[in-house]
């Protein structure tokens, strides 16, 4: 057994390795960015390294520093959680030629079925259906544009190393190959460090199906089981479910039997996903996740078994344990992502301040997270700040429990998505089974949504917070290595509480008599005609108008990325542009001004 594991990831992921480290009597190492001085997952971990600013490229996506960080707390392993990193061969294959062990597939497999056009044709070869597409990227439109006239519409470009729904832009007719080519590339650099792409003939109603699989070096390959993913809004899974209520027996079996054929073919070993897309009463393959799946609670707790030890114990050279008989199905269990989210406002990512953090609980309820009331959440990072796992005995009990726990479950402080789970778990379509992954997108009434947020959003508060500081926490470096202090202070001023939620895929429009402040607190007089403002924290990915040009109601004039997803920016009212503010690759912070309109 490995003797210290650095977890190069943050979040609940993180906590999550290290709780199964603890349970293995493996010590832990965090790494954390400047923004996640605080975070829980330093928190939780035996000793901690900062590895850069805030910036993801610059922190958790520098292999140097995570390397370095690595040889300063003289770990013996890595573990690469999801995201971020997860998913890089190359990382991986540096990782394996120092002293550390990857725990996770082999480089050579994982840039095999990481990049999704070799993927396709490991599969292919492997007897396992596949969508039509490209098996080579692409780079032209007019590639795109010979693709769709011998296979139709709509078309999904895909990024190689993208997931969870980055780096996917869909393609309707012929005038939106260009834009949304570009915008796949973009995404694919931005996210995955890798922006080529490739096609696929895109679904409209499909099934969305996902095989866990285990694997060991000594040529055993498990699967436990499929979950069901289909209920996703832009592609982002918001509710994973096992086992699925849409498959039969025998189409259950066909997948899982594929899944396990077709990993088989590929030299891989650790734990993986393999996905498919399952329409009239066919499967498709869709990609292989070479990594753990944010939704692996819900195999876990209808099997038994932990898929997170599993890894670490296969990445030590040990044969799993258990064969394909010994996998048993077991009830019924759900997760609901718990993101800072304002469902009302188009799913807008939210930030504030944790006035209120009190998890559910109870029978057959687990709460996987790495917060704890008063924590700040940014909109640096993913929205997801925790994941409710709900399991029984069937899905109509599971169903129950999972109203039961999501009203139980209290966030105070900002907005989270809890709101649009209640109204999910009584949802006919998704209690009934028959939703498709298009549903949320095309078919739910957001007059339903907003609905539930009004009656069920968090508490709205009046700012007044007299209550003094009377204990601070200082964080101390040395030579990269963190330490907390804490020191008590007597008669110290109210802080404020922060909080505020967050805002919709569209700019607000600020009035021109309306004041804004500058970084020190002062003034800053809004001149003539209205100011499109940011509506959420984050960075400016493109600047689609400059000064003179004309716009009208609903015209995109930026987009900012936030928490890992493009908002476009849009004038709510028309008029010609007379300032531009920001620039690409900007920062912004919420109610900053952006566009200025006459």
């Amino acid at each position: 057994m490995f003797r210290k594991v650095l977890v190069a990831n943050r979040g609940e992921i993180a906590v999550r390795v290290m709780r199964a480290c603890e349970e293995l009597g493996v010590r832990t190492v965090a790494i954390y960015s400047e923004a996640d001085k605080h975070a829980g997952h330093v928190r939780y971990a035996d000793e901690a390294y900062n590895v850069g600013p805030a910036r993801a490229a610059d922190s958790y996506l520098d292999q140097d520093a995570v390397l370095e960080a690595a040889r300063k707390a003289d770990a013996d392993a890595i573990h690469p959680g999801y995201g971020f990193m997860a998913e890089n061969a190359d990382f991986a294959a540096r990782v394996e030629d120092s002293e550390c062990t990857w725990i996770g597939p082999p480089s050579e497999a994982m840039e095999r079925l990481g990049e999704k056009t070799k993927a396709r044709k490991v599969m292919q070869a492997a007897g396992v259906p596949v969508v039509p597409g490209t098996t080579d990227p692409v780079e032209d439109p007019a590639e795109v544009e010979a693709f769709g006239e011998e296979n139709g519409y709509p078309i999904a470009i895909k990024a190689e190393g993208g997931g969870g729904g980055r780096g996917m832009k869909i393609v309707e007719g012929p005038d939106e190959i260009e834009d949304q080519l570009a915008a796949a590339k973009r995404e694919g650099e931005a996210y995955f460090d890798n922006d080529s792409v490739y096609l696929e003939r895109f679904l409209e109603a499909p099934r969305h199906i996902e095989v866990q699989i285990v694997a060991d070096q000594h040529g055993n390959v498990r699967h436990l089981g499929e979950r069901d993913c289909s209920l996703q809004r832009r592609h982002q899974k918001v509710i994973e479910e096992g086992p699925s209520p849409a498959l039969s027996d025998d189409l259950r079996e066909r997948i899982g039997q594929a899944a396990r054929r077709g990993v088989g073919e590929t030299n891989y070993t650790n734990a993986g996903t393999v996905e498919f897309l399952v329409e009239d009463g066919e499967f498709y393959f869709l990609e292989v996740n070479t990594r753990i799946q944010v939704e692996h609670p819900v195999t876990e707790e209808i099997t038994g078994i932990d898929i997170v030890k599993e890894q670490i114990k296969v990445a030590t050279g040990a044969e799993i344990g258990f064969s394909q008989d010994d996998v048993e199905i077991e009830g019924h269990a759900m997760e609901f992502r718990i993101n800072a989210e304002n469902a009302a406002r188009d799913f807008a990512p939210a930030t504030g301040t944790l006035t209120t953090y009190d998890p559910a609980g109870g029978i057959g309820v687990r709460v996987d997270d790495a917060v704890r009331q008063g924590d700040d959440i940014g909109g640096d990072y993913d929205s997801m700040i925790a994941k409710l796992i709900v399991d029984a005995s069937d899905r109509e009990e599971c169903l129950a429990r999972a109203e039961r726990a999501l009203r139980e479950f209290d966030i105070q402080g900002f907005h989270t998505v809890i709101p649009f789970h209640r109204l999910m778990v009584t949802d006919e379509r998704f209690t009934e089974g028959t939703h498709t992954t298009n549903y949320l997108d095309e078919e739910l009434d957001p007059e339903r949504i907003e609905q539930a947020v009004e009656r069920w959003g968090p508490e709205e508060t009046d700012g007044d917070d007299d209550e003094e500081v009377t204990e601070r926490e200082f964080t101390v470096e040395v030579n990269g290595k963190r330490f907390e202090v804490n020191l008590e202070e007597r008669g110290a001023p109210p802080i404020p509480s922060g909080g505020g939620g967050g805002g919709g895929g569209g700019g607000g429009m600020q009035r021109p008599d309306v004041a804004t402040n500058d970084d020190d607190g002062g003034a800053v007089a809004a001149g003539e005609g209205e100011r499109i403002t940011a509506e959420m924290q984050g960075t400016i990915l493109s600047v689609d108008v400059e000064p003179g040009d004309e716009v009208a109601p609903g015209d995109v004039v930026l987009v900012l990325e936030a928490m890992k997803m493009e908002n476009d920016i849009v004038a709510e009212g028309g008029g010609t542009v007379s300032e531009v503010l920001v620039s690409e690759g900007e920062s912004v912070d919420m109610g900053d001004p952006l566009i200025v309109l006459e």
